[in-house]
């Protein structure tokens, strides 16, 4: 029996779009933190690295009350392949940016702040003043909180790092970003070698005063023996923490990589891994 011509002519149906897994759904937010978080942000002028990042999982965030600060502005002079901040000459650092994320941290009533920046290579000190001055508003208005700072590498200046470190943040945190192999192609301006310093710096300047932590992606196409490779030099920073791939991914989505990944790290090197987001952080002594 032949087809009708119509059926016949008529277009190939397309293949079922596969649906998302459930840990890669956002859900909009639905409580009043989230507009309030937005709002306070707007009214103090913060910028944070969740939406000038385009962090996917800020709603979630917000809608908890909670949000990274991002000081020195918004334009930052590099331009690193992973990163959506983005990349132009910046403005004059504003002088009572740091009485700003003190207010915000007192009004969202945090125990932990993360205060990170953009690279700021137009400046002498390349910010490191003014992370100084902030970490010591934060704690000036919230006494007892754990304050974690999340810096650029200075260009390894030796004054720049002591001058954040005289504030004597509670973690010091720069991120490696990538395995030694992929850093030029993944962070162009900034190399290994000089983040490995930064680190190692801070451990000798306050050895067990500070946490050290750093930073990974994967998912770039690295090996596990590259990824181990940092935890077993010197530099031993306390905490590794990892994400998988270049954007922030919740807790459930973890569990992929969890064994084969951060099993390895601590029966070999002693240093704490955990996820970028790990509800432990709050508690670290």
């Amino acid at each position: 029996m032949i087809a009708p011509m119509e059926t016949l002519l008529a277009p190939p149906k397309p293949a079922a779009r596969p649906r998302l897994p459930e840990w890669l759904r956002l859900s909009l937010p639905t409580s009043s933190a989230f507009t309030k978080t937005r709002e306070l942000l707007n009214d103090l002028r913060l910028h944070t690295v969740c939406e000038s990042a385009k962090c996917p999982n800020h709603w979630e965030c917000w809608s908890k009350g909670t949000a990274t600060f991002m000081i020195a502005g918004d334009r930052c002079t590099r331009a690193c392949g992973f990163c959506a901040v983005s990349t132009a000459k910046p403005l004059a650092l504003e002088q009572d940016e740091p009485q700003r994320v003190a207010e915000a941290t007192r009004r969202m009533g945090l125990k932990h702040v993360v205060i990170t920046a953009v690279a700021r290579d137009d400046l002498q000190d390349g910010g490191a003043e003014h992370f100084r001055r902030t970490i010591e508003a934060v704690r000036d208005l919230n006494p007892g909180i754990v304050v974690e700072v999340l810096t650029p590498d200075f260009l390894d200046r030796d004054d720049a790092i002591d001058s954040v470190l005289a504030a004597r943040p509670d973690i010091f945190n720069h991120n490696l970003e990538t395995i030694r192999r992929l850093t030029p192609s993944v962070r162009h301006r900034a190399t290994y070698e000089r983040s490995l310093r930064v680190l190692t710096k801070v451990k000798d300047r306050l050895g067990d005063k500070v946490h050290t932590k750093s930073g990974m992606m994967l998912g770039l196409g690295e090996t596990q023996e590259e990824v181990l490779k940092p935890c077993e030099t010197s530099v031993r920073p306390t905490v590794i923490s990892l994400l998988w791939g270049n954007t922030c991914n919740r807790p459930s989505s973890t569990c992929r990589w969890w064994t084969s990944f951060l099993r390895p790290f601590s029966t070999r090197s002693g240093v704490r891994v955990m996820p970028w987001d790990s509800p432990m952080w709050p508690q670290v002594p």
